[in-house]
């Protein structure tokens, strides 16, 4: 495989335009949500009830994740 010259700037111009295209395809990606079922996934964190999922419950578990992680 050929390396590019300038591959770094145009990962960064691909992601850029990936997730502008998600949003218009009506997927896009949620960063508070991608981190959180990461954090689940390594059993870092309890995960919610699956009726209780929502982007503020989710929010809440991340703080007081990084809560815990600052003031142990």
């Amino acid at each position: 495989m050929k390396k590019l010259k300038n591959e770094k700037e145009l990962v960064k111009k691909a992601i850029t335009l990936g997730a502008a295209y998600a949003k218009t395809r009506g997927v896009a990606p949620n960063k508070i949500e991608y981190i959180y079922r990461l954090l689940v996934h390594d059993k870092l964190i309890q995960p919610l009830p699956e009726n209780q999922v929502s982007q503020p419950s989710m929010q809440h578990k991340l703080a007081l994740w990084v809560d815990r992680q600052l003031n142990p």
